[in-house]
């Protein structure tokens, strides 16, 4: 007995100390800041990808969610039951071979900053016995007292020891992480709840290690000292003298309750609530406290609980029937997994974001150096290209790419690559070679007009912004058509403007059909003219080709942004 306790607590201390050899961690890069780079897109999932542009661009308020990483946790802790028959601990556990040790393994995602989910496995062993006699278990036919060594015929100690295997899955909700005054928790309280199967195997020590009855009767029940405790004390070391410890005994079991092998299947319902103490990078120590809520009265191997009764100046027993639960604490290791991600949402403060965005504007920029007004990302006081349009490509100089040298930014540029003999270029970046001599008699080559790009309409469902699968086809067609005409823009104009939500959803399908055949198609984004507020069915995107001289911008700040939200 003693050799366990110290075990066990070997382990836990095992575990602080682990966490203190990570401690310098958390004060140089986990809790910098108390936050993660907002602007980071490698950061970011697939799928998200197009909320996080929209913000980058000042089209969106809000940030992306980011990746953040799994944990993996094991844990070792005390298991006991609360039912008929008193459980004991390791601590005050007098008899031979018993335990109440169990261990677990989970795996948590967070699906939010509050909310994640948790899968669990649990297996372990509870044990427990009576120091009063009992004599319940005459009124059951399938109570192993009655068959074991051809039936007891007085008063017993009851004993058993049951071993649980339970799965569970768990909603877990963080409950200290949302923080006005502090960036980042150091240690993570939340509750949890959740359904799962058990499968419980309850043995009994009826017999002793010759196979023979145990003679209860030869123990001496009757208070000799007056003190309730010495007398508790005489019984449980006669007990332990007694007892071998072997729980050789099927317990009784249900008739009408699945079964596996030597198991009774039960489906139950846990809750409880722990803390974790953040110990470095990726490591962090749990303490837990978990209930499980069985709907079964014979976990402890006993249909009913006894209890002393007084009647007419006479100690009776009277019996009751309950359900068993058990009680689960542990402590436990947890370890995060993942690649480009951030921690645990948990561990993070979703208002980092908020206050950084508050205290930008009080901070009054003192110099060009801490300025960037074309939003290039070079400052200005290295740009010297300063007004560059936005979503256009800049070198180190914050000025615009020019592959050919010819004067002409490669986004206005209709020939990329002008040969150096062919230069200097007008103004639209075409070269002004001399003609050669075989072909200064040809006819006169036609003009390239823009005939080939038919207008249409792009329809949508009532009140989404979302590209069907008949509209991206339908899309393909002017893909290629701007293709065989690469000089040649296209207008995108979003129908709806009777009010604020039409037009807001006008903008929102102008936006999405510009997108698509921009990362889709490949087409460059300067070649659309981005329009909405049209007059024509509110539930469909118009195209057609620009009229010569035609121009526009190719994005658009949303005009009510701020509907998303409702």
């Amino acid at each position: 007995m003693s050799r366990k306790m110290n075990l066990f607590l070997a382990g836990v201390v095992a575990l602080f100390a682990t966490g203190s050899l990570h401690a310098q961690e958390t004060t140089t890069t986990m809790y910098r800041g108390g936050g993660y780079d907002f602007a980071d897109t490698s950061l970011i999932p697939a799928k998200r990808i197009p909320q996080q542009r929209d913000f980058l661009n000042s089209q969106y308020d809000f940030p992306s969610k980011p990746r953040n990483q799994w944990e993996i946790g094991l844990t070792a802790g005390l298991l006991n039951i609360s039912g008929d028959v008193r459980s004991k601990s390791i601590f005050n556990q007098p008899i031979k071979a018993a335990n109440t040790l169990a261990w677990g393994l989970h795996v948590r995602k967070a699906w939010g900053y509050v909310i994640s989910t948790r899968f669990q496995y649990l297996h372990g062993n509870a044990s427990g016995y009576n120091y009063q006699k009992s004599d319940g278990y005459w009124g059951h036919s399938g109570n192993p007292y009655n068959t074991v060594g051809g039936g007891y015929t007085e008063n017993v100690n009851y004993s058993y020891k049951t071993s649980v295997s339970e799965f569970s899955l768990q909603v877990v909700a963080a409950l200290n992480n949302l923080k006005f005054h502090k960036a980042r928790n150091k240690v993570s309280y939340y509750a949890l709840a959740g359904v799962g199967g058990l499968l419980y195997n309850c043995k009994v020590d009826a017999l002793d290690a010759a196979g023979a009855k145990y003679k209860f009767s030869s123990i001496n029940t009757v208070p000799t000292s007056g003190h309730i405790y010495e007398d508790r004390k005489t019984i449980n070391k006669a007990l332990k003298d007694m007892f071998d410890g072997e729980y050789e005994t099927p317990a009784e079991r249900h008739d009408n309750r699945p079964w596996s092998g030597d198991n009774t299947y039960r489906t139950i319902f846990t809750m409880g609530g722990g803390m974790q103490f953040r110990l470095g990078k990726r490591l962090s120590l749990q303490i837990e406290d978990k209930i499980t809520l069985t709907n079964d009265d014979l976990i402890d191997g006993q249909m009913w609980q006894e209890q002393p009764a007084t009647t007419g100046g006479k100690t009776t027993s009277s019996m009751t029937s309950d359900f068993d639960n058990y009680n689960y604490f542990s402590v436990g290791l947890n370890v995060h997994l993942g690649g480009k991600s951030v921690d645990p949402l948990w561990w993070m403060n979703p208002l980092d974001y908020g206050y950084n965005e508050m205290k930008r504007p009080r901070t009054a920029p003192t110099s060009k150096c801490d300025l960037d007004a074309d939003n290039d990302g070079i400052s200005d006081c290295f740009d010297h290209c300063p007004n560059t349009p936005g979503g256009v490509s800049v070198d180190s100089h914050g000025c615009p790419f020019d592959t050919d040298g010819d004067g002409v930014p490669d986004y206005k540029d209709k020939q990329l690559i002008t040969p150096t003999e062919c230069q200097p270029s007008d103004a639209d970046g075409v070269g002004k070679c001399p003609e050669p001599e075989c072909c200064k008699n040809r006819a006169p080559v036609k003009e390239e007009t823009c005939g080939g790009i038919a207008s249409g309409s792009v329809a949508f469902t009532v009140g989404v912004s979302k590209l069907s699968t008949n509209a991206m086809s339908q899309l393909n067609g002017l893909a290629a058509s701007m293709k065989n005409s690469p000089n040649c823009k296209a207008v995108i104009t979003g129908n709806g403007s009777g009010n604020k939500v039409e037009q807001q959803r006008s903008w929102e399908r102008a936006n999405s059909v510009i997108n698509f055949m921009v990362e889709k198609q490949g087409i460059d984004r300067e070649r659309f003219i981005f329009q909405y507020s049209g007059m024509g069915d509110s539930n469909s995107v118009d195209f057609r080709s620009a009229a010569p001289g035609e121009e526009g911008p190719s994005t658009k700040a949303p005009p009510f942004p701020n509907l998303n939200k409702k």
